[in-house]
């Protein structure tokens, strides 16, 4: 929910919501004091440079050492209040220097320096007070938005690497830049009837959309251990939406269970397709042979959704996502992310250890993040799973 918005790993939030060096994290990125001093100083730096060469290459008999006064604004964007002083300190030698070089020594010339001198010092205590209100601006962004994804992050109720026979490694981005939450949703629970998966994706973003998704993540861990089968799942969840949820919202979603080993079931609610990469690296998209609507529109539908069976060994790679990444563009060309087409070699070997596949996950969003040029659009979920039950 998350910057570019950072990528997250499967682990447990404190009981406060956010490890501290994630909200302080959240703080250095909202006012740029994650960059060194030096790289918020340049463009002030820079300004100086720019007057004193100015007026330096005019000539004596132009004085150009009032346009200094342009620095304290620009340093005022980037800059803490000690550090613009600073920075403006020497503007402010730079401009007794051009003084002595372009010999202000009569009546006129002395006062007109000494009215710049003091609008000089004026504008850069003004400036000052101005980069603290906006510090303090940036800290109350910082702590809505860490509530925020705090928030996210209880609701999504991360599971650990491992779930029953499963191995887990996800990457959740958020579209939402503002608060860092989103629509996109996934639950793995070991239960009586076996581990059960879901992902989903909630049509629209924000708050809205994660009301959505409390609405299906909460029916979903009710009913994956009350349901013998995934349809009856799939069922309890669509009465919910249609009950707490509004009209004309739906969800796309995708159930799997793992109950035999060398099998999964799933069942399929207009989602995208999983793929379930082999040993030797070949992708394949596992299309529903009958497709459903999505939760939510269940009512304009005749008939009922059926599962499906699917082969899935030791050896194998089980990828979901959502349409943020399939649907993710090219920098240049404006094509969608050829998710199938890539993924193979890039998770092939994963099933070996947690290492690789935590490696795997990391190599297909590098390369999702090198196909957009470095930012996504939408809500984005990537979910690798191996089993290690044989």
């Amino acid at each position: 929910m998350f910057p570019l918005r950072r990528a997250q790993s499967p682990s447990a939030p404190t009981a406060a919501g956010l490890p501290p060096d994630r909200q302080r994290g959240a703080l250095l990125a909202a006012d740029l004091q994650d960059v060194p001093f030096w790289r918020r100083a340049t463009p002030a730096l820079i300004a100086v440079l720019l007057v004193g060469l100015a007026d330096f290459l005019s000539g004596k008999d132009r004085y150009l050492a009032p346009l200094m006064t342009v620095v304290p604004t620009v340093a005022a964007l980037t800059l803490k209040p000690r550090e613009l002083l600073l920075v403006c300190s020497l503007g402010l030698l730079t401009v007794f220097g051009l003084s002595h070089h372009d010999e202000v020594d009569n009546i006129n010339d002395a006062r007109f320096l000494y009215g710049a001198m003091v609008s000089y010092v004026v504008l850069t205590l003004f400036s000052a007070w101005v980069a603290k209100i906006r510090m303090r601006r940036a800290a109350a962004f910082a702590a809505v938005s860490s509530v925020a994804e705090a928030a996210q992050r209880a609701l999504l109720q991360l599971p650990g690497p491992t779930v029953g026979p499963l191995r887990l490694a996800v990457r959740y981005v958020s579209a939402a830049d503002a608060s860092r939450i989103g629509g996109d949703l996934y639950s793995v629970l070991e239960t009586p009837h076996g581990t059960r998966v879901a992902v989903g994706d909630v049509r629209g973003k924000g708050l809205a959309a994660v009301q959505t998704a409390a609405v299906v993540l909460g029916a979903f861990r009710e009913a994956a251990y009350d349901e013998a089968g995934l349809r009856g799942v799939a069922a309890r969840i669509e009465a919910s939406v249609e009950r707490h949820v509004p009209d004309g919202e739906f969800t796309t979603a995708l159930f799997a269970e793992f109950r035999t080993p060398g099998a999964m079931e799933l069942l399929q609610y207009g989602h995208v397709p999983p793929i379930r990469v082999d040993h030797e690296g070949r992708a394949h998209v596992l299309d529903a042979p009958d497709p459903w609507v999505p939760l939510g529109l269940g009512r304009l539908a005749a008939g009922e959704p059926t599962t499906w069976a699917q082969p899935f060994g030791a050896e194998d790679v089980l990828v979901l996502c959502t349409d943020g990444v399939i649907e993710a563009r090219h920098r240049t060309s404006g094509e969608f992310y050829p998710l199938a087409e890539r993924v193979g070699p890039l998770v092939r070997g994963a099933a070996r250890s947690e290492g690789e596949l935590e490696t795997a996950v990391g190599r297909v969003y590098a390369d999702l993040l090198a196909h957009t040029g470095g930012e996504l659009r939408d809500d984005a979920l990537l979910l690798l799973i191996v089993r290690t039950d044989g």
